[in-house]
């Protein structure tokens, strides 16, 4: 095995290192272990990271520290090839050589570490800036949130633990830099995970990069080395065990010294004198019941001397989060101080695990760490849990199952170019994120590049990925956006917005063709001076404005021959119901036309779209005459099984001929074209409709499984020009049908 004497184990022989890296794993996990260093050894030689430290000694470290976890042998594996990607031609090359000779679930986790280092630009721009605190807590969830396995987190802390060890005597900018983004990243992570251990190491060191001075001084002022404060601790534990057993209380005890980063954080939050923070050293004790909670806490102020001012019952009056403990601080014979906090195990639970844990007020504050329906710190809990069972999973690969179940899976996590972070809806696309970062760039977007290379607007996006939006300079959204099926919006609110844009569109396209129906009929009755004003002439046609009257007039709820009547000023109103059904027998002879005989009120059908000679049939609306409509309509039939009554028939009169010479004779049609889809398609239809001298006002277009389906409006004189269109659309290359809707 290649020697790691050098390394920060300072083991002494190969032997004592490898007792240390493959700790607690089964004699056959051990060996392959052994396998895994040489390979990573062999590859890694002398090369350096970019802080200066050997590839090699940043795998051991890591591995070292990841055993200390008591993490799995593929988790080790992991860190000691954590830079393997580098060291190949591409990094799927190696990753791929890493699942052919050590298995797929090590090829994962490397990987995923390789997809995390990607994000360090980001995490070190989320330790400063005016929304620094906001951008961190998103990055934090992030982190794991792209880690299907949480031991790719783990391994993440671990390596940084390990960078920080080496800066440890090499004093820079770049140390610096390290240090705030630990303390904003990966300290509070590894405290929600419950790697206290890490934690602690993690802002120890950050801190003294930091604040040298303060920490030396912190460190003077403690005036005893972490060994003997640690021998302290001891020493008081089997004290106080001692003495409850005397008394028959069943009690666990355990205690450890404060670190220098949190004695110096109280110190700042609550502006006290060195001399003011009792609880540099603490014993935590779990009983059984409230009744030993406080038999405990009388064993304590019996043996030790109680700190006026300094006790706090936790119990009978629970924190606002139903945190509840005993808190006191007590002085031993030697003078030094002792905080103890004494807890049923049931409460213990409680504030490590439920929503009083203690990252929830330490971290987010009492005002946001309440007793709220918190999924993520749900997550997180259960991850804690996982984590204190870990003694209890073999290496069989239980464990790491069980840590894929807690994928944060609710929330997707991307990255804008300017690398602000964005939590997003699980399946959003390129367009959601356009929508979040501003309406007007969703209405205009209309690219998309997902980390350097451009995909199609409905592309799901992952963890992790940046987002970069291509838009035009103007324009709105397509209607294909709203299809659900099409798979552009998972957003509400951003369909919401989309939605927005389009009624607004078609209220300004109806005012716009509204007007022009209006004004065309004034340029024929008056020969372009409006008699009276629009207003007046809406009032004349029983509409509130004007705007009203032009969206009328473009829906057809207002026709032709109503406008005509209104701006010659006639006392003749529209038809009511029961003078059109007096006429009902000259119906039948065909004398009510299309383009209004008798002075009658008609509009064409906008369901089925009827033109000559279709069979047709007209219903009695109230107040705006009769609706013409195919008989085959299925709306038709539907009012017409309502309402038989207001039933009338009718037919095309003797003057359709003539009717269709003018510009009253042209009728819309929709059509479906069904065809194979291919480049060009839409360019050949167009020209078959040019060539015709086709109007097409509207067009939709859907490509799904290779076929292509084409929705058409289009303006024409009659059945037989529709024939014609049909029969030349049918001609193009690759449509499969053509058919009237």
């Amino acid at each position: 095995m290649v020697s790691v004497t050098h390394s920060l184990t300072k083991a002494g022989d190969d032997a004592a290192a490898r007792a240390l890296l493959v700790a607690g794993l089964p004699d056959e996990r051990g060996r392959w272990l052994d396998d895994v260093l040489s390979y990573a050894m062999s590859l890694y030689g002398e090369a350096m990271l970019g802080t200066g430290e050997l590839t090699r000694d940043h795998a051991i470290g890591m591995c070292l520290t990841v055993a200390g976890l008591e993490l799995d042998a593929d988790a080790r594996a992991a860190a000691l090839l954590f830079s393997v990607a580098d060291h190949h031609l591409t990094p799927e090359l190696g990753i791929a050589r890493l699942e052919r000779d050590f298995g797929s679930p090590v090829a994962q986790l490397v990987g995923a570490l390789a997809r995390l280092k990607s994000l360090r630009p980001l995490t070190r721009a989320a330790s400063s800036g005016q929304d620094a605190n906001a951008q961190a807590e998103v990055l934090r969830k992030m982190l794991l949130a792209m880690s299907v396995d949480i031991r790719v987190v783990l391994l993440r802390i671990a390596s940084r633990v390990q960078t920080l060890r080496h800066l440890a005597d090499a004093p820079g900018l770049e140390r610096e830099e390290l240090a705030k983004e630990s303390l904003a990243i990966y300290s509070p992570l590894a405290n929600r995970l419950g790697v206290w251990q890490l934690k602690w190491e993690l802002e120890d060191l950050s801190f003294r990069f930091l604040e040298p001075q303060t920490y030396k001084r912190i460190a003077g002022l403690l005036d005893e080395k972490r060994v003997e404060r640690e021998d302290f601790i001891r020493r008081a534990v089997a004290q106080l065990s001692t003495e409850l057993a005397a008394i028959h209380v069943a009690a666990e005890v355990y205690g450890r010294p404060k670190h220098i980063y949190s004695i110096w954080n109280k110190m700042r939050g609550k502006r006290l004198d060195f001399a003011q923070v009792y609880d540099v050293r603490a014993l935590r004790v779990l009983v059984d019941d409230v009744d030993a909670c406080y038999a405990a806490l009388g064993v304590v102020h019996h043996i030790w001397s109680p700190i006026a001012g300094e006790f706090d019952d936790y119990i009978s009056q629970p924190k606002g989060n139903f945190y509840q403990s005993l808190h006191t601080a007590v002085t031993l014979a030697d003078g030094r101080s002792l905080e103890v906090q004494i807890r049923t195990r049931e409460m213990h639970q409680h504030a490590e695990m439920g929503v009083a844990a203690h990252w929830r007020y330490k971290e987010l504050g009492a005002s946001d760490g309440g007793g709220r329906n918190d999924t993520y710190g749900d997550k997180i809990a259960w991850l804690r849990q996982l984590l204190s069972w870990r003694d209890e999973i073999s290496d069989s690969g239980d464990w790491a199952r069980e840590f894929k179940r807690a994928a944060l899976d609710d929330t997707i996590y991307v990255l804008t170019p300017q690398g602000r972070v964005l939590d997003m809806t699980r399946g959003a696309t390129p367009v959601d994120v356009a929508y979040r970062l501003h309406t007007d760039l969703g209405h205009r977007c209309r690219g998309a590049r997902v980390d350097g290379a451009m995909v199609p607007l409905n592309t799901v996006l992952q963890n992790g990925q940046q987002v970069e939006i291509i838009a035009a300079k103007s324009g709105g959204p397509s209607r294909d956006w709203l299809s659900v099926e099409n798979g552009y919006l998972a957003s509400a609110r951003a369909r919401q917005k989309a939605r927005q844009w389009f009624a607004a569109a078609d209220t300004a396209e109806q005012l716009t063709q509204g007007r022009a129906i209006v004004m065309r009929e004034v340029q024929r009755e008056s020969q372009g001076h409006l008699p009276v004003s629009l207003d007046e002439l809406a009032t004349r046609l029983g509409v509130k404005s004007a705007e009203a009257m032009f969206v009328s007039a473009a829906r057809g709820e207002i026709g032709p021959r109503a406008l005509q009547i209104a701006l010659r000023g006639t006392n003749e109103a529209p038809p009511t119901d029961a003078q059109i059904v007096t006429r009902k027998s000259r119906a039948k002879e065909g004398d009510i036309l299309i383009v209004g005989v008798d002075k009658l009120l008609t509009q064409m059908g906008r369901c089925c779209k009827p033109m000559p000679p279709d069979a047709i049939a007209g219903f009695v609306t109230r107040g705006r005459g009769i609706s013409i409509h195919r008989i085959g309509c299925r709306d038709f039939r539907i009012i017409a099984d309502r309402h038989p009554e207001r039933v009338i028939e009718a037919g095309w009169g003797a003057n359709t001929e003539k009717a269709q010479a003018n510009e009253s004779g042209v009728y819309a049609a929709d059509l479906v074209v069904t065809a194979s889809d291919r480049q060009g398609l839409l360019r050949d239809i167009s020209e078959i409709l040019m060539r015709e001298k086709i109007n097409v006002t509207a067009t939709r277009t859907q490509s799904k499984g290779g076929n292509a389906l084409m929705q058409l409006t289009i303006e024409l004189s009659g059945k037989t020009a529709l024939q014609r269109v049909i029969t030349s659309l049918s001609d193009v290359a690759g449509v499969i049908a053509v058919r009237r809707d």
